[in-house]
């Protein structure tokens, strides 16, 4: 499988919007704007990591972001340039070296769906390059510069481009260097193929996939979370159980929670095995009605293996998102005999409800011992279980 990279130009300001902060970090349903965004890349599993790029004065906020919300794939936060050709080409050079593609998408757009960002890797990989684009439905006129109309324009073969965009990596590096040589400046990664004398295939993409650069686009965006419901479930709440238990070897560290426990003994599993988080996954995925862990992240597959379990839980909160819910609250509940887990709670929900776009009392946790009776009472293993409500986004 190619290995692939996505690159996040995040500039702007909150000036021309009117905002006291830059736009990607004004808060939709909870979360700011860039983390809607990079929660649909979290969930794409072909994606091997994300660089997010932003202003050098941005740069820190961007990555306390990133930590607050627990985004796994992002694996750096680069200063941008004076265009976004320059910023764009900045992400580019952070990349690891074995990368074969880049998908480039605005992190005004928040509305992208993992769906379309698979079909753009899709279409460049039969022709080198691909973008999303839209076609163009309104009529368009072309007119003089004193207001006067001078044609209709034929729409037919018209496209409105969009993001993502998703580029061979040598492909889009002998662009940079012919933009080098003759000065050309492109208005996104496609111009410079077109530039370059190369295909670019167009995937058919949304009218939700919008960029966000105008006031009122921020209130059609609080709108579409608003409405954002699932008509099969008419907007109803929805409640998930998940259950999980691993065995307990030497050898091991113990995490729990997304909190490494100080224990003799450690939970054995091709993750990080922590139970309490495996068993929060598995309630939202079945509240869901989209199975459970084990179907999104299998332990036949290496790239889980070591996996940090929090990290999946964003991209299975990710998940629920692209359906139009968001953790309303979980009760999870761990059976150990040994060690004592209060103290580690509270160090636990931050870590959790960071990962879930919540407040920390929306996370509850509690343990139990069996009183000696079990597997869990024998210490051989420790177990849990979480109950979710997911309500719709609003």
């Amino acid at each position: 499988m190619a290995k692939i990279a996505a690159i996040i130009p995040a500039g702007g300001s909150g000036q021309r919007m009117g905002l006291p902060m830059p736009k990607q970090f004004y808060e939709l349903a909870g979360r700011p704007l860039l983390v809607h965004t990079l929660a649909a890349f979290e969930a794409v599993a072909s994606i091997a990591e994300v660089v997010v790029v932003a202003p050098a004065d941005h740069c820190v906020a961007v990555e306390a972001m990133v930590a607050r919300f627990s985004l796994t794939r992002v694996g750096q936060v680069v200063a941008g340039g004076a265009t976004r050709q320059d910023s764009v080409r900045a992400g580019v050079a952070a990349v690891a070296p074995d990368t074969e593609y880049v998908a480039v998408h605005d992190g005004a757009r928040p509305f992208v769906s993992p769906g379309l960002i698979e079909a753009c890797l899709v279409g460049a990989e039969a022709c080198g390059a691909a973008l999303a684009a839209v076609p163009v439905r309104d009529t368009l006129k072309r007119v003089a510069g004193g207001g006067e109309v001078l044609a209709t324009v034929d729409r037919s073969v018209l496209w409105q481009a969009q993001t993502p965009q998703v580029v061979r990596l040598d492909l889009l590096r002998s662009a940079y260097a012919a933009c080098d040589a003759d000065g050309f400046v492109g208005t996104d990664e496609a111009s410079l193929i077109e530039h370059l004398g190369q295909p670019v295939r167009v995937v058919e993409g949304s009218e939700r996939n919008f960029k966000i650069t105008r006031p009122e686009d921020l209130r059609i965006a609080e709108a579409l979370l608003r409405s954002d419901i699932p008509m099969d479930t008419a907007g109803s709440p929805r409640i998930g159980h998940g259950y999980d238990a691993h065995r307990l070897v030497p050898d091991r560290p113990l995490v729990l929670g997304g909190v490494t426990v100080a224990h003799h003994l450690g939970l054995l599993g091709h993750s990080d095995a922590d139970v309490l988080t495996h068993a929060l996954c598995d309630a939202i995925l079945g509240a869901m009605g989209a199975g459970d862990i084990g179907r999104h992240f299998p332990d036949s597959d290496p790239q889980y293996k070591g996996a940090d379990s929090v990290g999946l839980l964003t991209r299975v909160v990710a998940i629920a998102a692209a359906r139009g819910y968001r953790l309303g609250n979980a009760d999870v509940t761990v059976i150990a005999q040994r060690p004592k887990l209060a103290p580690h709670f509270p160090a636990m929900r931050v870590r959790l409800a960071a990962a879930c776009g919540v407040a920390e009392e929306a996370i509850n946790l509690k343990g139990t011992t069996t009183e000696q009776m079990g597997f869990a009472g024998r210490e051989e293993g420790i177990a849990a279980h979480a109950v979710v409500l997911m309500v719709p986004q609003v």
